[in-house]
């Protein structure tokens, strides 16, 4: 019996046949990625949350983390230069008072800085320190002999050690020109402070770590003191060094965006 001949037209219709199934599949290979992001938010609008916390200056963009800077360091010198005359009056050692000059003096200097930065940027600026400066203030008013040299040691390495990280940050990350040389100023300042502290020889490195580690709290725990060791000081006279204030109503950005 003789094989059938091929059906003619067979092998055209079937080769087509694939023809018509890969472009289908290259067609539905190009539109998922469409469909698939067709939900999810556009990126402009991530763009524009972003532009909406951030201001135009002739000095560069001026972000909120600038912004925000700029009212903690004027905080720094609210609580750190009254507690530098604290530590020049009150200290039992040589360091301790060294190191209360060194604040005294850097914060003076740093905060006429910020002074005309935050001015020239239409930044408000505090007047006073915070609720836990001023605790930390009172713990030192209240403090003495060695108690107080190793409480002001303590608490001003912790406080210094948060601005020097934060500074750190600003000076990487800034766009704005007068923000980074504030940042520069700041990390000389509070780096010398650092030194000095640490001289002091009352720093517990250890209880640093945990405080700077862990989430702030009202006042660092102090390491323990041998009440056998205080050595009784007389309080000075009251009064303390005060910063002059900040301007009340700076002027507004010469552009401002979404601020």
């Amino acid at each position: 019996m003789r094989p059938r001949p091929p059906i003619k037209g067979r092998g055209i219709f079937s080769g087509t046949g694939l023809v018509i199934a890969a472009l289908a599949a290259t067609a539905a290979a190009l539109l998922y990625p469409l469909w698939s992001y067709a939900d999810r938010p556009s990126p402009a609008a991530g763009a524009t949350v972003l532009s909406a916390q951030t201001v135009t200056t002739p000095y560069g963009p001026l972000s909120a983390q600038d912004r925000d800077f700029i009212a903690k360091i004027r905080l720094a010198g609210l609580w750190g230069l009254p507690a530098g005359e604290l530590a020049e009056r009150k200290g039992t050692t040589a360091a301790v008072r060294t190191a209360g000059g060194h604040l005294v003096d850097g914060h003076t200097s740093l905060d006429a800085h910020v002074r005309t930065v935050a001015a020239q940027l239409g930044v408000p600026l505090p007047n006073e320190p915070d609720e836990q400066q001023q605790q930390w203030l009172a713990t030192l008013k209240t403090a003495q002999g060695q108690d107080f040299d190793r409480r002001f040691a303590g608490l001003a390495r912790f406080a210094h050690g948060r601005v020097f990280a934060l500074s750190a940050q600003v000076r990487a990350d800034t766009q704005n020109s007068l923000v980074r040389d504030l940042a520069d100023d700041a990390n000389a300042t509070v780096l010398d402070h650092i030194k000095v502290l640490e001289a002091t020889g009352y720093v517990d490195f250890a209880a640093l770590a945990r405080d700077l580690a862990s989430s702030p709290t009202p006042v660092p725990t102090p390491p323990a003191v041998d009440p056998t060791a205080a050595v009784p000081v007389t309080p000075s006279p009251a009064g303390s060094y005060s910063l002059p204030p900040a301007t009340t109503s700076p002027p507004p950005p010469p552009t401002a965006t979404g601020f």
